[in-house]
């Protein structure tokens, strides 16, 4: 067992209980395979703040930030007032309210190039809706997608998300996925050009996160110039934006890099903590769903959005989330993007001093530590994230490391929210400087499953 795992399970032992348990009515013992680690996931019994507390009493600043939706940290009391407000009237119609209006109105009004939206639940359903609008509207078929990236577990899009690329990523996919859907190198535009120009007249569309979510930043004019091949094509750009949707700014990755898209994704920080999530873009394309198109079974797109879409007490929590964001902006983005920056240049000063190699990616209050395997090993984009780094020893010794010193994240990175102060910044930094000593006295250990 190694020094990392050992000194976890006797600081855990509530959580080993928990997933004993666990592992006899869940396939892994968990419900969603990110949060899974060995040698056994934490259990968190609350949160507040930028802090959660574990079933044994341990107090973490907390990094993850629930899939980095909670931009103003858990339980941000102007989005929990409104929430439990509306909760109290009712929290699930599944009938149409001012409420949904309201917050539509209100992403329409904030984001460049969104012109309807339609409200469902996950992000997977909005990306898996967005391809289909795109291949209704263009009338073709392929899909392409950028490696390493994720756009959730739908069937269109489980492609070439991890290493080695050429596999199917999962089982029971249906037939003809790897006919409709291929994959270039993120960052790479040269490999972006010849996949777009090999399919041409049959390319629907183009689907990418603007920024990848190891949190390595397009390079400069990328996204551009990728604008530039789907209109060139005839096909749509997609933008992924379920994680820098009102992360990186009010206008989101869209108005932060200057690109257009033809449709997008909205997930995490929209809602407020609550599952919403949001298909946006051009009318016509949008109206291909619309029950007033007038288009036949086979023309028309079913994007059904779910029994709990726009649910009142989500859209009132993402009214209020957006509604805080706008009011604060643009000194809440600034303070989140000082901070990033400040967490950033701290760990690569404390792995630089541990005398360890070791990158840290990110771009306002998003970041990612990656260990280049060699260490010169240039890293642009998830692939070489997978293909160059000491992905799963080293990440892993980081995480269980951290955790040792109260601090909680999420393959060696995570996002702030406007929660985290000087104090908890310092605090992660001087964990980080100790985990960098411990990392490099115990080079050579493996990380242990059990």
């Amino acid at each position: 067992m190694s020094f990392f795992s050992e000194r976890y399970r006797e600081m855990t032992p509530g959580s080993r209980r928990l997933y004993e348990r666990a592992r006899r009515v869940t396939p892994g013992g968990v419900s969603h395979n990110l949060r899974y680690f060995a040698p056994y996931p934490l259990f968190v019994e609350r949160a507040d703040g930028a802090y959660v507390w574990d079933v044994d009493g341990n107090r973490y600043v907390d990094l993850w930030m629930g899939h980095y939706a909670h931009i103003l940290g858990h339980r941000p009391r102007p989005v929990m007032e409104r929430f439990l407000a509306q909760a109290a009237e009712g929290a699930h119609w599944g009938i149409v309210h001012p409420l949904q209006v309201e917050l539509a109105e209100t992403l329409v009004r904030l984001l460049p190039a969104a012109e309807e939206v339609r409200f469902c639940v996950s992000g997977t359903e909005a990306t898996m809706y967005a391809v289909r609008l795109a291949r209704a509207f263009t009338g073709r078929k392929v899909v392409l997608k950028a490696r390493g990236g994720w756009h959730g577990g739908n069937s269109d899009l489980a492609r070439a998300v991890h290493a080695p690329m050429e596999l199917p990523e999962s089982a029971g996919l249906p037939p003809g996925v790897d006919e409709a859907v291929d994959a270039f190198s993120y960052n790479d535009f040269e490999d972006t050009r010849r996949a777009v120009e090999r399919y041409g007249s049959e390319l629907a569309a183009v689907i990418l996160e603007p920024v990848q979510n190891a949190f390595v930043p397009p390079e400069p004019g990328y996204l551009q110039r990728v604008r530039e091949l789907t209109e060139r094509a005839g096909a749509l750009l997609i933008l992924d934006e379920v994680i820098t949707g009102f992360r990186l700014g009010l206008t989101g990755a869209q108005g932060f890099y200057g690109v257009t898209p033809d449709l997008f994704t909205l997930g995490k920080v929209v809602g407020g903590g609550m599952p919403v999530a949001v298909i946006a873009g051009r009318r016509e394309i949008l109206e291909r769903a619309s029950p007033l198109a007038g288009l036949g079974k086979g023309e028309a797109v079913l994007a059904g959005g779910g029994t709990f879409s726009a649910m009142p007490a989500a859209m009132a929590a993402g009214l209020a989330m957006v509604g805080y964001l706008e009011e604060q902006a643009p000194a809440l983005y600034e303070e989140l993007e000082a901070k990033g920056e400040r967490l950033r240049r701290g760990l690569e000063e404390a792995f630089a001093a541990a005398g360890l190699p070791a990158r840290v990616f990110g771009v306002g209050s998003l970041f990612s530590v990656a260990f280049p395997d060699p260490p010169e090993a240039e890293i642009r984009n998830n692939e070489d994230v997978e293909r160059k780094t000491d992905l799963y020893r080293r990440d892993h010794q980081f995480r269980l490391g951290m955790l040792a010193h109260g601090v909680y994240l999420v393959n060696g990175g995570g996002a702030l929210s406007t929660a985290h102060g000087e104090e908890e910044i310092e605090r992660v930094l001087e964990a980080a400087a100790e985990v960098a000593k411990e990392m490099a006295l115990h080079a050579g250990e493996a990380p242990g499953r059990g």
